[in-house]
């Protein structure tokens, strides 16, 4: 059974771990992330990768990283929460440990370790779609990564849902991602909390009842716990994410999507909303298969499992 090393570095944190042929993570690690100096990201990498050496033989090493990467899977060419530019980062790894070193986008890594080893496992293609603060994805048609020409395809997050729409941290104007993410639901739980009291009341006892104190934990523990205007915040951006599925359907048309990142796991007051709109919008819905809308299963390790497993097949 070989061993390769998936290692996922974030803004806040850079966890890695030792993964089998089986995507299963042997022994894992974290540490902080020193996001705003590259040396020392470098550094804390080549510390994780060396103490897992000693708990197992490693034969290559898979970093998912938030930013873009190359074509060729060994820079980092632009990484916003990382302060890296045109980063030769596979090759810095690749020659510090002796191991062949490959990087890939973080959301793309993950979407591989759910087609591979989790929610997605029985599919040829999918459309794995992450939403947290922001969206983000990975597409796999035919069983291959969809990387495009220069390796940034996936930002689905970026498809421009509404033309001079609310304002994006992109520079653009009506992203998927600013209305259908954990900052969008946050924005519409607030709002409906300042404009009928009575329909959040719930939620408004969760944040002392000042609407700024909303967070995204408590829209979800309300709406689970049937909160009116939590439940509409949830229905809000699952309409939008059910659109942004229809037109991604109406484009690739995979098999499945997967719901990943930290606002999938509210389960169903999200699942529902999105998968009805998704239906309700997907062209020619009454003439063809339609995919199904499944929640990712790998949870914070779906990173790791694909940089490690993408690490093995590249090499």
């Amino acid at each position: 059974m070989t061993m390769t090393i998936g290692v996922d570095i974030g803004g806040t944190k850079i966890a890695a771990g030792l993964v089998d042929n089986n995507g299963n993570i042997v022994h894992m690690l974290r540490r902080p992330s020193p996001a705003r100096d590259t040396t020392s990201v470098i550094a804390t990498v080549l510390s994780l990768v060396a103490e897992l050496q000693q708990t197992g033989e490693a034969t290559a090493i898979g970093v998912g990283a938030a930013g873009f990467v190359n074509s060729t899977r060994d820079r980092v060419i632009f990484a916003p929460n990382l302060a890296w530019r045109d980063e030769p980062l596979g090759d810095q790894l690749a020659r510090e440990t002796g191991l062949p070193t490959i990087i890939e986008n973080d959301a793309n890594a993950a979407a591989w370790g759910e087609f591979r080893f989790g929610a997605a496992k029985e599919y040829s293609s999918a459309a794995v779609i992450t939403i947290g603060t922001g969206i983000g994805g990975g597409i796999i048609l035919g069983g291959e990564l969809l990387r495009g020409a220069t390796g940034f395809a996936g930002e689905i997050g970026h498809l421009n849902m509404v033309a001079g729409g609310v304002p994006c941290g992109c520079g653009q104007r009506g992203c998927w991602e600013v209305y259908s993410s954990g900052g969008a639901l946050l924005r519409a739980a607030r709002e409906n909390a300042r404009t009928d009291r009575e329909r959040s009341a719930m939620l408004l006892d969760l944040a002392g009842g000042d609407p700024e104190n909303i967070t995204g934990l408590m829209v979800t523990e309300a709406a689970q716990a049937g909160c009116a205007g939590a439940l509409d915040a949830f229905q809000e951006i699952g309409n939008w994410l059910g659109q942004g599925m229809a037109d991604l359907g109406a484009l690739l048309d995979p098999e499945v999507f997967v719901l990943a990142g930290g606002v999938s796991e509210a389960g169903s007051v999200l699942l529902t909303p999105a998968t009805d709109a998704y239906r309700e919008r997907l062209t020619a819905s009454q003439y063809r298969q339609i995919a199904p809308v499944v929640l990712a299963e790998l949870g914070n390790d779906a990173g790791i499992i694909g940089a490690a497993d993408l690490a093995r097949h590249h090499t």
